[in-house]
């Protein structure tokens, strides 16, 4: 299977050798980080330095300013890739050393943005904000979200092989936040989503439009959660049938009827602004996962829908893929996420047990996280293994 690693363009910018040691890992391309949210990364291998701290979120290449004129959303730009357009001068040292490159753009993750402007904030029934989120039901943020995939997909140096849509989707209260202090009682994935519903002021007219009244479901959604809180909920193997449970199965779908509809406009929306602004065969791939309540990098999806739009779908292990498999169509990427940074949780020592087990499931590529992160001894699991499935 065709195989890619994520890459961050301060991985390669000021390191002469960064894009040969990506090409020699044995990888066909890399999917390289166009818009990305805030983060601290370590840089193991960099000669001029060790930790790269992105302090809010941004794109990694000069923005249209004409593209962007008079709008309050917009992307904000940065001064630590180590380089204006650091994008297209890492895509252009990757292709020189042979690689593909895709764009990888992270769209609904953006804590700057709603610190600065808290009206477009996911709102959960307690009235709490997450700054991180913004409600992809508000029709600016909907806006703002389609023209940066656009933009931030199609950029100079990137093949026609296209890109990854990150997050293009509904995010919640799962968030990796500083000194994070949320662990105190376990919220199981039904709870996860609970304390998702959003209830700004176009969520709640969506809800009124549908047949509830919004302060009735927000003291539904409390009531729900009381339970969760007092430690007296013990969740069961099916999430979506424990939300039923504790919400009831009317008001929870209703709930569904309302999410869904507006993910799949930005998903539809985001595929065909991406589509008409680049050349014909540019593939559009969304990071998604096949449960449609989920919300978060992976956004949830109904894959029946979403395969008749994007192009195909990048989902984190092969039981997704497996979901996923029986409505892929001629053409149909299946790309399976696996990370190989085993001091983030990944397993680069299994891959070749992994693969096989995604290949069984219906994937047709892998993607790897994340080269730029991993370590020396990592790399050399990644690399023993893509030599023992046949290379470059």
């Amino acid at each position: 299977m065709r195989a890619s690693t994520f890459v961050y363009p301060w991985d390669v910018i000021g390191d002469p050798e960064a894009a040969d040691r990506m090409a020699g890992l044995g990888v066909q391309q890399v999917t390289l980080a166009s818009a990305y949210h805030s983060t601290r990364a370590l840089t193991p291998r960099h000669p001029g330095h060790r930790v790269v701290t992105a302090r809010h979120a941004a794109v990694l290449y000069p923005p249209d300013e004409r593209r962007w004129a008079g709008r309050a959303l917009r992307p904000y730009t940065q001064d630590w890739a180590g380089a204006e357009d650091a994008y297209g001068e890492a895509a252009r040292a990757l292709r020189a050393a042979g690689l593909d490159v895709h764009s990888w753009v992270v769209l609904a993750h953006n804590s700057r943005l709603g610190d600065e402007h808290p009206r477009v904030n996911v709102r959960n029934a307690y009235g709490d904000r997450y700054p991180w989120a913004p409600c992809i039901a508000q029709p600016e943020v909907r806006a703002y979200l389609v023209t940066l995939a656009a933009e931030a997909a199609v950029r100079p140096g990137t093949d026609t092989g296209g890109t990854e849509l990150e997050s293009c989707g509904w995010y919640g209260l799962a968030h990796l936040h500083a000194h994070d202090k949320t662990g105190g009682v376990p919220l199981p994935g039904a709870a996860q989503f609970l304390m998702s519903l959003c209830f700004c002021p176009a969520c709640e007219a969506g809800y009124a439009g549908l047949g509830a009244d919004p302060e009735e479901l927000r003291g539904a959604v409390r009531g729900a959660l009381a339970p969760v809180w007092a430690g007296e909920w013990v969740p069961g193997s099916d999430e979506w049938a424990d939300v039923e449970k504790l919400l009831g199965a009317d008001l929870a779908g209703l709930t569904m009827v309302w999410r869904g509809s507006v993910a799949r406009d930005l998903q539809r929306g985001a595929v065909e602004a991406v589509r008409a602004a680049a050349a014909p065969g540019f593939r559009v791939l969304l990071h998604a996962d096949p449960h449609a309540h989920r919300c978060g990098a992976n956004a949830g999806v109904d894959p029946g829908w979403v395969l008749g739009h994007a192009d195909g779908l990048v989902l984190p292990g092969a039981d997704l893929v497996a979901a996923c498999a029986p409505h892929a169509r001629p053409g149909t990427v299946l790309a399976a996420n696996f990370p190989v940074v085993a001091g983030m949780g990944g397993s680069p020592a299994t891959l070749a047990a992994d693969a096989a087990r995604a290949a069984a499931a219906g994937a047709t590529e892998l993607r790897l996280y994340h080269a730029g992160l991993a370590s020396a001894g990592d790399l050399a699991a990644v690399q023993a293994f893509l030599a023992g499935a046949g290379g470059r």
